[in-house]
C-alpha cells in the first residue's frame, strides 16, 4: 500500500469510527466495553507519514510506581462453589450413602434405586419400590421381601439377603472411626436386621450390629439409629442392610455419616481445610448452571433444600446429569461460608434454566421466594423463615450482604424484562 493510500485509508476508518462512537453515544445502546474498543482503535490508527518501506515500532511505557499503584480489595479472593462433579455429594458433604431415600427415579415408582443392588437371587428375596413413605415431600419407600428363611425348606444363605450401597464409588472406612447410622424401617413381623460396613464384595466385615424389634414396635415407620465403630481400614466398603428371616421390610431414608466432621456440621474434615487454606473472602454458591438447570422444572430450589434432611425430595440435576439428595442444602451453603470466615453470595433462580424461561409478567413467585430466601438468612428467628432456620440449630442471622439474580443470564430474551427490573429494585431494597 503507497503512503498515499494508506493516509486515505486511515481517514476513512478514523471518519467511520468518529460517526459510529457519536451515533452510539447519542443513543446509549452499545455496551460500554464495545464504545472502548471503538474509541481504541480510533485513538491509535497512527498519524505520522509513513514511506512505503517503513518499520513500525510500538512502545509501551508502565509505571510501576508505587504512586500509581492501588491496593487489590481482600475481597476479590474467594470461592465459587458448584455442585458439578460431586463436589458436594459424595465430596465435600460427608454423607456416605448415595441415593438414601431411594428416589434417583423421581416420585414415580418403579423409581430408580441406583447404586443400591441386591444382595440374593430372586428364589430369596424381591425388591421393588413404591409409595407408602411417611415423608410427605419423599413418598417413594423400598419394599423388600423375604421368601427365605434361617431354618426350614428355604433357607437362606450364609449372611443372609438383603441391600447394599456402595456409595460414591466405594465407602472410605477407616480403623477407629465411628459412624452414625440412621435409617427408617416398617414391617408387618419382628424384624432381625444385620447393620454393617464389609469390602466391596461382601466378605470382610469391618464393623456390624443387629437391629432386632417385634412386629408391634415396628408396624408403623420408625427411626432406626446406630454407631458403627470400625475395626479395619477399607478405602472401597459398602453398607449392607441384610436379613435372614422371612417377611415385607420396607427402608426408607438410609443415611451413614462419620462422627468427625468439621464442628459436627457434616463437611469432611480434610476438604474443608483445603477450602481453608485457600482464605477466601466470599463463597459463591450453589452455581452455576446448577441453579438454572436444563429445565426449570430440575433448577435447584432452595426451600426444597432446608429443614429436616429426611424430609428433602432431592432433585435431579440435568445439567451436570446426576441425582442430588440435597443434604448440601441452602442452610449447610450459608454454615460453610460463616464456618470458613467468608461472606456468602447466594444465587438464586430468576426464572430462567437453559431451555426454558418464564414471561417477566409470571415472574413474581420467583422475586417471592428471593424474598422468602433473604428472610430464611436475614431474618429475625420470630419470622415465618428465620424460624426454619432456628429449628435447625441456628438462631441468630446468617450474614449474607450479597446475593446475584441468575447465572449467565444477561443475553436470555427475559432477563432484561420490566418485571425482573422491578424484582431486582425489590430485592436490593431488602438487602440494603
Amino acid at each position: 500500500m503507497t503512503s498515499k493510500a494508506f493516509h486515505s485509508h486511515r481517514h476513512s476508518i478514523r471518519t467511520l469510527l468518529r460517526l459510529f462512537l457519536s451515533q452510539a453515544m447519542g443513543y446509549c445502546k452499545l455496551p460500554c466495553s464495545v464504545l472502548f474498543l471503538c474509541f481504541f482503535i480510533s485513538c491509535f490508527i497512527p498519524h505520522q507519514s509513513l514511506d512505503d518501506e517503513a518499520n513500525l515500532t510500538a512502545k509501551l511505557f508502565i509505571d510501576a510506581s508505587e504512586r500509581s499503584s492501588h491496593p487489590i480489595p481482600q475481597t476479590l479472593f474467594g470461592i465459587f462453589f458448584e455442585e458439578i462433579n460431586h463436589a458436594g455429594a459424595g465430596g465435600l458433604w460427608a454423607e456416605l450413602v448415595s441415593n438414601r431415600g431411594f428416589e434417583a427415579g423421581g416420585s414415580n415408582i418403579p423409581s430408580n434405586i441406583d447404586p443400591w443392588s441386591i444382595i440374593g437371587d430372586e428364589s430369596s428375596i424381591i425388591v421393588s419400590t413404591d409409595r407408602s413413605s411417611c415423608f410427605e415431600r419423599n413418598k417413594v419407600a423400598l419394599r423388600m421381601e423375604v421368601l427365605c428363611n434361617s431354618e426350614g425348606t428355604s433357607t437362606c444363605p450364609s449372611g443372609g439377603v438383603g441391600i447394599y450401597n456402595p456409595g460414591f464409588w466405594g465407602m472410605n472406612i477407616e480403623q477407629g472411626k465411628s459412624y452414625k447410622i440412621i435409617f427408617y424401617v416398617r414391617s408387618t413381623e419382628a424384624i432381625d436386621i444385620s447393620v454393617s460396613f464389609t469390602s466391596a464384595n461382601g466378605l470382610q466385615t469391618l464393623a456390624s450390629t443387629n437391629i432386632i424389634a417385634s412386629a408391634s414396635d415396628v408396624s408403623n415407620w420408625t427411626k432406626m439409629e446406630v454407631l458403627l465403630e470400625a475395626k479395619e481400614t477399607d478405602h472401597n466398603s459398602r453398607l449392607q442392610l441384610t436379613t435372614s428371616k422371612k417377611g415385607v421390610i420396607w427402608f426408607d431414608q438410609v443415611s451413614a455419616m462419620p462422627l468427625d466432621t468439621y464442628k459436627g456440621h457434616g463437611f469432611r474434615n480434610e476438604l474443608f481445610q483445603m477450602l481453608a487454606d485457600i482464605k477466601p473472602q466470599f463463597i459463591r454458591f450453589p452455581g452455576g448452571c446448577f441453579v438454572e438447570g436444563e429445565w426449570l422444572r430440575n433448577a435447584f430450589r432452595w426451600k426444597a433444600s432446608v429443614g429436616p434432611w429426611e424430609e428433602r425430595p432431592g432433585h435431579f440435576g440435568d445439567v451436570w446429569m446426576y441425582w442430588t439428595d440435597d443434604g448440601l442444602g441452602y442452610f449447610e451453603f450459608l454454615q460453610l461460608s460463616e464456618d470458613l470466615g467468608a461472606l456468602p453470595i447466594w444465587v438464586f433462580n430468576n426464572g430462567i434454566s437453559h431451555n426454558d424461561q418464564v414471561d417477566t409478567s409470571s415472574v413474581l413467585p420467583f422475586v417471592q421466594e428471593a424474598l422468602d430466601g433473604l428472610e430464611f438468612a436475614r431474618g429475625d428467628s420470630s419470622s415465618k423463615w428465620g424460624s426454619v432456620r432456628a429449628a435447625m440449630g441456628h438462631p441468630e442471622p446468617f450474614d449474607l450482604r450479597y446475593v446475584a439474580i441468575g447465572n449467565e443470564d444477561c443475553w436470555k430474551k427475559n432477563y432484561r424484562g420490566l418485571q425482573t427490573y422491578h424484582a431486582c429494585t425489590f430485592i436490593c431494597l431488602w438487602i440494603s
